[in-house]
């Protein structure tokens, strides 16, 4: 016979459950995963018919379409080499100053430097950044950066001229009003993303390596840093997305010149401020020629998480 103590110690036999339930779990499943596969689908959806509509100018210009510089709707002459030149160099001027900024805030505001009641107000501000309509960065940047960047502008056209990347005189709207613009709109995404990486490591991590001897700052650079690097680089991604994609704010700052200048200083142009402006009054080639670029910028963007995922994994390796 056995006892009441060992009858309550018997593990409890689990009840079959009900075929209503196993229904549900697996309607949950399969809605999942059409949900999963329909993002999938309107990713792919979105390029094929931009590549469609791209056709009849891939067939009048092939591959010297990224090449040529001319943009000239009344000849018929479209090359998208300046806009693509705008897009990558923008893009890579918001990341030169914001991956610092946005990881170093996401330190300050991981590790106890500041009292919690002071690091929540910072936090909130941070990601309040985002919220922030694109035409509002482009109108405090025409009435607010232009003017303060303008004298820096000055002075090293008058003292660096002779470096190619200033060496045109600034005349306000130009590529690094458009970059320093989109440094700020990709701030909050790099530092959100940052942060919440770092946070989610396991405590044991930093105590570890606290006990072994290890600095403060020797933790945070050796031992968190590459811990969250994945996530880290995640961040940076989406927000290299964001620069590459930016429309207005960019549009309304950046020029839109269609010329080839390598000068920072210069008005220039990108790829998604090109669609803004010319594709409501496209017609015929024009249209074909801008879903080409459109479609030239889809590659890029592709290309640029694919180098992501494989420096991720590299690193991984050690």
């Amino acid at each position: 016979m056995t006892t009441p103590t060992e009858f309550q110690d018997a593990p409890r036999q689990l009840e079959p459950r009900q075929k209503t339930e196993r229904t549900l779990d697996s309607g949950f499943v399969w809605l999942t995963r059409i949900f999963a596969l329909s993002v999938a689908g309107v990713l792919i959806w979105t390029i094929v018919e931009v590549a469609i509509e791209s056709v009849p100018a891939i067939r009048e210009f092939g591959l010297s379409f990224v090449t040529q510089s001319a943009w000239n709707p009344v000849n018929q002459e479209y090359g998208a080499l300046p806009m693509v030149y705008g897009t990558l160099v923008s893009s890579a001027i918001a990341l030169l100053l914001a991956v610092p900024l946005g990881v170093g805030t996401a330190i300050f505001l991981t590790e106890d430097f500041i009292p919690k009641s002071i690091r929540t107000v910072l936090v909130f501000m941070v990601e309040l950044l985002a919220a922030i309509p694109s035409v509002v960065y482009g109108l405090w940047g025409i009435f607010v950066l232009i003017p303060l960047l303008l004298p820096l502008e000055q002075f090293l056209y008058q003292n660096f001229s002779w470096i190619p990347l200033f060496s045109t005189p600034p005349v306000g709207p130009g590529m690094l009003p458009a970059g320093i613009i989109l440094t700020i709109m990709i701030l909050p995404i790099i530092t959100a993303i940052s942060r919440d990486s770092m946070a989610s490591l396991p405590p044991d991590l930093r105590q570890a390596s606290l006990g072994l001897g290890a600095t403060r700052w020797e933790t945070i650079f050796r031992v968190l840093v590459p811990a969250a690097f994945s996530g880290i680089v995640g961040g940076i991604m989406l927000g290299l997305g964001r620069a590459m994609g930016e429309t207005m704010a960019v549009t309304m700052l950046i020029g839109n010149s269609n010329d080839l200048n390598f000068s920072l200083l210069a008005p220039a142009n990108t790829i998604a401020s090109l669609l803004a402006n010319q594709f409501a009054e496209a017609s015929g080639l024009q249209v074909a020629a801008l879903m080409y670029a459109g479609l030239i910028l889809f590659v890029l963007t592709l290309v640029v998480n694919v180098c992501a995922e494989a420096i991720v994994r590299q690193v991984k390796k050690f």
